[in-house]
C-alpha cells in the first residue's frame, strides 16, 4: 500500500466529514483503491462521540476507512501516533480534521513518487478563513503537508509529543533529517487546504507550550541554526495572534520565549511596521482613487467629442477576452461591414487571450474611456466596466451568453443568498441602456422580456457563436482533433460542468482518470471547468484525459467531440445544434434547483426538457455509455425534441443577421419567416 492518511478526530464534527470525503474521493491509482487507506482515531471521551459516529458512518460506506478508538484522555499527538502504529502504507500523511485534500492531490503524489522515493515529501498547502477567504501562508510547520516514509519515521523515532504543539518536534526533525540526508523532496502544487476555524473562546496561556516544544526540538537537534530561525518565526507568529495570547499575557510570553530585546521595543517595531503597511495600502488606494478621478475627469471631456460612426467596442465575459457571440459578430463584421472598426475591452490579466491583430484597450485605461465615449456601437454579452455613460446616438447590443435554465435577472429576487449583494436597481438601469437584446430561441425571448423589463428591441436571430457549429466541415473538425492530439477513431467526450452558486471553488463530481479507465481503450475525455475557476480544471494529465479549460474556443471543443457530458451548463443548448448526443450528468440536481431556481425540470424525461440520457452518479454515467443508452433511439428522440425547442433559429447565419440589422440598419427577417 502506498499511502496511509491518519486523521485525529475530536471536537471537529462540522469539518470531519468533508475531510474524510476529500481523501476517499481521490482517484485510485494503478493499484486501485487498495493503495490508499484512511485511519481515523477518535475517542469515547466527552467531546469525541459525534466525531466517532461520523467516522464510523463513513467507514461503513468505504472499506478503505478504518476507525480506531484512543484509550485514555484525548491528546492529538497520542492519536496521531496510534494511527501511525496501525497504518500499513509505505508513506504517512497526518491530516487534521479541518484539512481538505484537494482534488488530484493523491494522483500528484503518486506521480511525484514514481521512480524517486524520498524520505519526506513536502506538499503545497493553503489556508482559508471561516468565510472561505484565502489567507496568506504563515510558513509555520504543519503535520498536514509533510508526507513521511513510514520506515524513516520509525527508524528515527519521529513520534508526536503529547500536549499542545505536539507536532513541532517531529515535523521539524523529519524535515531536517531528510534535508541532511538528501532525501527531502517537494511537490509543486497545492494539495492541502487548511480551514482556519473562527475562534470561539478567549486566548489562553496554553499557547505558552510552544516555547517548551521548541526547547525539546533544540535539545534533539543539537543547536541547529535552522531550528533557531524557525523558533523565532513561530514564536513571533503566536505572540502576534490575538486569538492565542491575551494582551495581558504578551509581555510575559515575550520574556518566557527569550526573544531578543525588550517587549516594549518589540511593540514599537510592530506598531511602526503596521503603520508602514497601512500607509502603503492608503497610498495605493489614494493613487488608484486619484487616478480614477483623473480618468473620470478626462472621460467627461471626451463625452463632448463627436461619436465615431465607424467605431464599435466589444466585450465578453467581464473583460476576459475574445469570445462568445461578440467574437462571432466582430468576425462577421470584418467580412461584410469592413467600414466598422472594432476595438475590444479586456482586463490586463487577460490580455494574452486576445488573438494577434485584434485591437483592444485595457479596462480603466485612458484609451478605454475615450473609446467608450466615442464609439457608436457597443456590443457585450455581460456589461462594460466602470459605470460608463451611454450617450444619445450610441447603440447598445446585449448578446447574452447562454440560454437560461437557471433563474436570471429579476427572477433571482427569491434567492438573495446567492446573488452576493447584487443590486437589482443596477440590473434594471443596465437594461435601460440596451437598444437590442439577442435571443437564441423563443424560450430566451420570453425569459429576457420578463426578467429584464425595458424598451429594447428583441432580435430573434439565434446565436452567432453557434454559426461555427452549423457550418463546420469534416476537414475542419479533423484538424481540431489533430491539434488536440486525439488519435483517429477515438471516441471523444467533452465534460463541461457549470458553476455552482452555492459552493465555493471548483468541486468536480467526476473522477476523470477512473471514468476513462472504466470506459476502456479508445476513449478521450476533454475536461473543461467553468471560466469562473480560472484556466485549469486541476486534473492530473493521464491516458485519455485532457484538461481543455484554457482552450480559447469552446466551439472548437464541441466540434472535436462525439458527445457532451454536462450538468446544467447552457452549453447543452448550443451543442444540440450539432445533433450529437448530450448526456445529462446531474449528481446534485435537487440542491442546484433549490438554491438557484430553474425554468424547467431537466431530469423529467419530458420531450423538450431533457436532451438525452440522464445519470446522477458516476457509475450510472459509465453504464449509460457502456450500454449504448446514450445513443439509443429513446435518447435520439429526446434530442430531436430538445433541438426543436431550443435550436430553431441556428442555421449558420445568425452573425450575418445581427451585423446587417445593427451596423447596417437593414430590415432583417428572422429565420423561418418567408
Amino acid at each position: 500500500m502506498l499511502l496511509s492518511v491518519v486523521v485525529p478526530a475530536h471536537s471537529a464534527q462540522g469539518y470531519l466529514r468533508g475531510c474524510l470525503e476529500s481523501v476517499t474521493g481521490q482517484a485510485p491509482g494503478r493499484g486501485g483503491p487498495s493503495d490508499l487507506e484512511v485511519v481515523v482515531v477518535g475517542t469515547d471521551a466527552p467531546g469525541g462521540a459525534p466525531d466517532l459516529a461520523i467516522a464510523r458512518e463513513c467507514a461503513e460506506r468505504d472499506p478503505r476507512l478504518r476507525v480506531s478508538v484512543l484509550e485514555g484522555p484525548w491528546d492529538t499527538g497520542a492519536a496521531r501516533n496510534a494511527g501511525a502504529d496501525g497504518a500499513r502504507g509505505a508513506y504517512l500523511l497526518f491530516l487534521d480534521a479541518d484539512d481538505l485534500l484537494l482534488a488530484g492531490a493523491v494522483a500528484g503524489i503518486r506521480a511525484r513518487l514514481t521512480g524517486e522515493r524520498p524520505d519526506v515529501l513536502t506538499l503545497g498547502r493553503e489556508r482559508a478563513d471561516w468565510w472561505g477567504r484565502a489567507l496568506p501562508d504563515d510558513g509555520l510547520p504543519a503535520a498536514g503537508n509533510q508526507l513521511v516514509r513510514r520506515a524513516f519515521r520509525e527508524a528515527h523515532g519521529l513520534g508526536f509529543t503529547e500536549g499542545p504543539f505536539g507536532h513541532v518536534v517531529p515535523v521539524h526533525r523529519m524535515v531536517l533529517l531528510a534535508e541532511d540526508a538528501g532525501t527531502l523532496a517537494s511537490l509543486d502544487r497545492i494539495c492541502v487546504r487548511h480551514r482556519v476555524r473562527r475562534p470561539t473562546g478567549p486566548p489562553g496561556r496554553e499557547h505558552f507550550a510552544v516555547i517548551g516544544a521548541y526547547g525539546q526540538l533544540a535539545a534533539a537537534a543539537g543547536g541547529d541554526r535552522r531550528v533557531q530561525d524557525a523558533r523565532s518565526a513561530h514564536l513571533l507568529a503566536v505572540l502576534g495572534d490575538p486569538g492565542r495570547v491575551a494582551p495581558a499575557d504578551r509581555a510575559a510570553f515575550f520574556r518566557a520565549a527569550g526573544l531578543p530585546g525588550t517587549y516594549t521595543a518589540h511593540r514599537v517595531r510592530e506598531a511602526a511596521r503596521a503603520g508602514r503597511a497601512r500607509a502603503r495600502v492608503a497610498a495605493r488606494a489614494g493613487h488608484k482613487s486619484l487616478r480614477a478621478r483623473a480618468m473620470r475627469a478626462v472621460y467627461q471631456a471626451d463625452l463632448r467629442r463627436p461619436l465615431d460612426p465607424r467605431l464599435a467596442v466589444y466585450g465578453a465575459y467581464w473583460n476576459r477576452g475574445f469570445a462568445c457571440n461578440p467574437a462571432a459578430i466582430y468576425t462577421k463584421a470584418r467580412e461584410i461591414a469592413p467600414e466598422i472598426r472594432g476595438v475590444w475591452v479586456v482586463s490586463s490579466r487577460h490580455r494574452d487571450r486576445m488573438p494577434p491583430g485584434v485591437p483592444y484597450v485595457i479596462e480603466g485605461s485612458r484609451a478605454y474611456w475615450r473609446t467608450m465615449a466615442t464609439a457608436t456601437y457597443l456590443v457585450n454579452n455581460t456589461s462594460f466596466p466602470g459605470g460608463f455613460t451611454k450617450r444619445p446616438g450610441q447603440i447598445y447590443l446585449q448578446t447574452h451568453h447562454g440560454t437560461p435554465l437557471k433563474t436570471m435577472g429579476l427572477d433571482q429576487l427569491p434567492y438573495p443568498a446567492l446573488t452576493n449583494g447584487v443590486s437589482f436597481e443596477r440590473i434594471a438601469a443596465h437594461t435601460d441602456q440596451w437598444d437590442y437584446s439577442l435571443s437564441a430561441n423563443p424560450h430566451s425571448t420570453e425569459t429576457w422580456d420578463r426578467v429584464y423589463p425595458s424598451s429594447y428591441e428583441h432580435l430573434p436571430y439565434g446565436y452567432p457563436r453557434n454559426d461555427a457549429l452549423r457550418t463546420a466541415t469534416a476537414e475542419r473538425t479533423g484538424k481540431i482533433r489533430a491539434e488536440l492530439g486525439i488519435a483517429p477513431g477515438a471516441t471523444v467526450l467533452l465534460y463541461a460542468p457549470t458553476h455552482r452558486d452555492y459552493r465555493k471553488g471548483y468541486v468536480p463530481r467526476l473522477d476523470p482518470e477512473e471514468f476513462v479507465a472504466g470506459l476502456g481503450p479508445g476513449h478521450v475525455l476533454l475536461v473543461r471547468a467553468h471560466y469562473f475557476y480560472g484556466r485549469t480544471a486541476d486534473v492530473s494529465p493521464g491516458e485519455g484525459v485532457v484538461d481543455v479549460t484554457g482552450h480559447p474556443s469552446v466551439e472548437e471543443l464541441c466540434l472535436a467531440s462525439d458527445a457532451l457530458i454536462t450538468d446544467y451548463s447552457s452549453l447543452m443548448f448550443d451543442y444540440a445544434c450539432l445533433d450529437r448526443p448530450v448526456i445529462t450528468y446531474a449528481p446534485d440536481w435537487e440542491a442546484y434547483r433549490a438554491s438557484r431556481g430553474t425554468y424547467f425540470d431537466l431530469l423529467s424525461g419530458r420531450p423538450g426538457d431533457t436532451p438525452g440520457a440522464v445519470a446522477t452518479t458516476q457509475r450510472e454515467l459509465l453504464d449509460v455509455l457502456r450500454s449504448g443508452a446514450w445513443r439509443a433511439p429513446g435518447a435520439e428522440a429526446l434530442r430531436a425534441a430538445f433541438r426543436r425547442r431550443f435550436c430553431p433559429w441556428d442555421d449558420g447565419r445568425a452573425a450575418e443577421r445581427v451585423v446587417r440589422r445593427v451596423f447596417r440598419g437593414e430590415a432583417v427577417q428572422p429565420p423561418g419567416h418567408p
